[in-house]
């Protein structure tokens, strides 16, 4: 029984390990290959930012959409849908005509995504015993992390030495093979008693997709432009009613109780602060290395490992020894090591600083990253009852994408503010005063782990699995 229970979790750490593996490359390969794909299917700069933010879009827009209906119509059913709906989508980039073929399909790429990545993460919880989950969670964490450390450079390398075409071809065999694989080593589970709030999933996908579309069109248009202030506006509106009606209602997609646990509040604000510094300080800092430091952007991703590549050395460990010490330590560790490294950075940079100057930055923010990520994920699975696992791995996954959406838009204001793309000292003017203010989010974010309480840290039961009948 025991060896059959710990099979059954190495193919669940497998399978949901592949699924967000292939979500979190299709993030950033595509950012390296955009001067080829202009070249063929051509498109203005607005356009070609497109073929990222649109993954982005749909991608933060539905994770809580597709968490829900995990719980109400089988957690197995729809993580297969969603590889099927990604696979197929990444098939149609490769063969995507125009510009606006290939953004409806990386639209339709972040929505598959959006629905396979917090099922994957629930299915993994329920196939995992609890002594155990710490140190899945970090395995788990450093294939995401993987993704993120190679997504430019594997960009770059398919680009140069194949095609632009094959970033997304090599997601397909992937889908392909994970699709049999989830039918025959994964159990069917249910969130008990599930219904689907449609009212509730009415109100906050367009919500969240007003306040996501607004900031993705900071940087083109402005903070003060009818475009952004309409999408905040209204958005946030619908945010506020969604907020109103999970309050009132019975049965709402998000549980509003749950926020009153210390634990999951604390992890989820946590969770956005440390997005909000860490993608915009990285969004800053890759650009930093080409534009002033001089290096192509394949060198520059290289010169990144120390930080993007660290969660593949780290995560695992640090799942293990939140397994023996509890979370919620070694996130506040973590992220506080983080908050250290920016504040290095910014203290470091200047327009002719050698990169052994900058590496010190580099190793204590990646550390601190991978030390955050395996622990936060126990931590949030183990804050509410295994029913409700699903709905807060999507929420929590949410919060975490508006945080980085957010974090890039902030940061990107205040180094267009106060410096700009003009000369290499105008740039170390303007990323200067945004890497102290993603330093303080980071640190706010271990203020805010810091108050999880030390139950926070106890592992939830796993959700019950059971097969329904003509499944």
């Amino acid at each position: 029984m025991e060896r059959h229970a710990a099979r059954r979790a190495g193919w669940a750490l497998a399978i949901s390990g592949a699924a967000g593996f292939m979500a979190a490359l299709d993030n950033l390969v595509v950012t390296t290959a955009l001067p080829s794909v202009r070249a063929d299917l051509g498109g203005t700069p607005a356009d070609l930012e497109w073929t990222v933010s649109a993954y982005t879009l749909t991608y933060a827009v539905l994770l809580m959409s597709g968490a829900a209906l995990g719980d109400r119509f089988g957690r197995r059913r729809l993580f297969t849908l969603g590889v099927l709906l990604f696979t197929a989508a990444s098939a149609a980039a490769a063969l995507a005509p125009g510009i606006e073929a290939l953004i409806a399909a990386r639209a339709v790429q972040g929505a598959g995504a959006a629905v396979m990545t917090p099922i994957g993460l629930t299915l993994l919880t329920a196939a995992t015993p609890p002594e155990r989950r710490g140190t899945a969670f970090g395995v788990w964490g450093a294939v995401n992390g993987l993704a993120v450390a190679t997504g430019p450079l594997i960009g770059g390398g398919l680009t140069e030495h194949l095609s632009w075409h094959w970033i997304f071809w090599l997601n397909v065999p992937v889908g392909l093979l994970l699709v049999p694989l989830v039918r025959l080593r994964m159990a069917e589970s249910y969130a008990p008693d599930a219904r689907l709030d449609v009212r509730g999933t009415l109100l906050v996908s367009p919500g969240l997709f007003g306040v996501v579309f607004a900031v993705v069109n900071v940087d083109a248009h402005g903070w003060t432009s009818g475009r952004v202030l309409t999408g905040l506006i209204a958005g946030g509106l619908l945010l506020v009613a969604f907020l109103w009606h999970c309050s009132a209602h019975d049965r709402p997609m998000l549980p509003l109780r749950l926020f009153r646990d210390r634990a999951f509040s604390g992890v989820n604000a946590a969770g956005l602060l440390m997005f909000f510094g860490m993608f915009g300080s990285i969004f800053l800092l890759g650009q930093f290395l080409q534009n002033v430091a001089g290096y192509a952007p394949t060198e520059a991703g290289l010169r990144m490992l120390p930080w993007t590549g660290m969660p593949m050395l780290v995560a695992p460990l640090a799942g293990r020894l939140a397994d023996r010490v509890g979370g919620r330590i070694v996130v506040v560790c973590g992220l506080a090591l983080q908050a250290t490294g920016l504040v290095l950075y910014a203290l470091t940079i200047s327009a002719d600083v050698s990169y052994a100057a900058q590496l010190p930055a580099l190793i204590l923010g990646g550390t601190g990253m991978a030390l955050y990520f395996a622990p936060a994920s126990a931590l949030v699975m183990a804050s509410v009852p295994a029913a409700e696992q699903g709905i807060a791995s999507g929420a929590n996954s949410a919060l975490r994408e508006v945080g980085g959406a957010f974090g890039v838009a902030v940061l990107g204001s205040v180094f267009a503010a106060r410096g700009g793309y003009g000369s290499p000292q105008r740039f170390v003017d303007g990323i200067t005063p945004a890497l102290w203010i993603g330093a303080a989010g980071v640190a706010l974010a271990a203020v805010a782990a810091a108050l999880i309480p030390r139950r926070g840290t106890a592992q939830a039961a796993p959700a019950p699995a059971r097969e329904p009948a003509g499944v």
